[in-house]
């Protein structure tokens, strides 16, 4: 076994048997086939190797699974549980997640390529957390009353008050970065708040969502609440995002996927929140700890390879330290050890796919011919997987490619400023404003770039640190609305206002 490859022996033999099986739907609590013939070939990105096939669903399969959502939220046992129900079905959920988690972990790593502690931090333990503080909520959504007073009224007495009900049938759309967490991030709001779900993970990382519906129903959850539809955006994504019968749409992915979304809600008024892409400033000021801002750094663009939408991709650092900084960064990528996800020795596994390589690559190459120097990296193993070297660029212009556009992947762009204005003015200029970090020890300084800096999350003296009860969302091109937090599920319920006359 070549060591850049995951050895398969490693396996546990319930992730090796899910692997082997002919995998289909979830629709209705049944595993079902698609009812076309195109089936999606799945790739260890480790290795390049087809480890197995998913149908891809059509407009005829989203149409049973919208169709068996909506029959367990108006007429199903799901419309008629109890908010402790729902909590209690949601915490078993969570409960099974870790039991499993295990194969869930294994499974996300053969099928994204993420190293296996990462995996299992965030795609097991945060995805139980998220379901148990979730299942929270479904206890405390409430109305309230009002006592009205408009001059028109008639004489007499009144009783008004407004209630939240569920929105309605959820298509959660789910990226391939986080595929596992990502998915609960959607589900477990919606749950919360009564509603039912199909989603639709993303093409290449489908099989944590279909383990997902297997284990709701162990849970107790009714059959058709959680239905899973495996396929393309192009073809499954835009027949499920068109739908008629979709009251919400949830989307983690690109901002101009986002925009086609958007598009799709708006003709019929469903609602939407969408997360979209990001291109988050690091701004590291002169008085910073650098013992500590350094490390914070480099992970904040080499964490998961780069494939975070929030990833601290474009490194300001003032003029007095730049030097120091950057190098101490390259450092850092230079001794990250490249391999497998499944050997708990690798540091940084493959991109998840070949064409993700390409086009990071495509970028790093574009870099260079704009002018800017590859401090370190730049290029890709000789190997059959989808590696690329973590990268740091310097000589960049807030004009170039790989600074404006977002890369997702390890590749890190680093400018130098010269006072607190410069670098405020620097990290805003972006259609982004998903993630930002501040490294100071003023605290005066550190208000002011909370105010300033025009991103949905900001952080100090430490990046991309989330939370199930925060709100997680952006602004400017990084999208609307939000996940996690009480916003999250309030946003998946419908506000009734009801008068009644005494």
């Amino acid at each position: 076994m070549n060591a850049l490859s995951n050895d398969f022996n490693l396996l546990g033999a319930e992730s090796r048997a899910f692997l082997e099986q002919e995998h289909s739907l979830r629709i209705g609590g049944r595993q079902v086939p698609s009812a076309g013939d195109r089936r999606v070939a799945l790739v260890d990105p480790s290795s390049g190797s087809v480890v197995g096939h998913v149908p891809e669903a059509t407009a005829q399969d989203v149409d049973a699974a919208v169709g068996a959502a909506r029959q367990a939220l108006e007429d199903g046992p799901w419309a008629r549980t109890r908010p402790h129900e729902r909590a209690l079905a949601m915490s078993r959920l969570a409960d099974l997640i870790e039991e499993n988690g295990r194969e869930l972990a294994e499974l996300e790593t053969i099928n994204s390529g993420r190293l296996i502690a990462n995996t299992r931090l965030f795609d097991v333990e945060f995805s139980a957390h998220v379901l148990r503080y979730m299942s929270g909520w479904a206890t405390k959504i409430e109305g309230r009353t009002v006592d009205i007073s408009a001059p028109y009224m008639p004489a007499g007495e009144f009783f008004s008050f407004t209630r939240r009900e569920p929105a309605g049938v959820v298509a959660g759309i789910v990226p391939w970065n986080v595929p596992l967490c990502q998915a609960v991030w959607k589900l477990a709001p919606a749950l919360a708040a009564g509603c039912t779900v199909v989603l639709k993970p993303a093409e290449p990382t489908p099989l944590t969502a279909l383990r997902l519906a297997d284990l709701a129903l162990e849970a107790g959850i009714p059959a058709g609440v959680v239905n899973v539809v495996t396929g393309s955006g192009s073809v499954t994504g835009a027949a499920l995002a068109s739908h008629p019968g979709v009251d919400k749409i949830s989307f983690t992915g690109s901002t101009a996927t986002g925009r086609l979304i958007a598009t799709h809600a708006a003709a019929s008024f469903k609602k939407y929140n969408l997360e979209l892409g990001g291109k988050s400033p690091v701004v590291i000021m002169p008085d910073a700890d650098l013992d500590k801002a350094v490390p914070g750094a480099a992970w904040a663009i080499f964490g998961n390879h780069g494939q975070n939408c929030c990833a601290g991709s474009r490194l300001y650092v003032h003029e007095a330290i730049f030097d120091k900084v950057v190098e101490g960064v390259a450092d850092i990528a230079r001794s990250l050890r490249l391999g497998p996800g499944l050997d708990p020795a690798s540091q940084m596994g493959p991109l998840v796919s070949r064409a993700q390589q390409e086009r990071v690559l495509g970028y790093i190459e574009a870099g260079r011919r704009e002018g800017a120097t590859v401090l370190t990296g730049g290029g890709a193993l000789d190997h059959a997987g989808s590696y690329v070297e973590p990268t740091v660029l310097v000589n960049t212009t807030q004009r170039m490619r790989v600074v404006q556009e977002e890369i997702f992947g390890p590749v890190l762009v680093a400018s130098r400023f010269s006072d607190e204005a410069e670098a405020l003015r620097m990290a805003n200029e972006s259609e982004y404003g998903l993630g930002a970090s501040i490294w100071t020890r003023d605290i005066s300084r550190v208000h002011r770039f909370i105010r300033g800096f025009k991103a949905g999350n900001v952080w100090v003296n430490v990046h991309n640190v989330l939370d199930s009860a925060l709100p997680f969302g952006g602004t400017k091109g990084s999208g609307v609305g939000h996940d996690l937090g009480e916003q999250s599920v309030l946003d998946h319920t419908r506000i009734k206002a009801a008068v009644i006359s005494l």
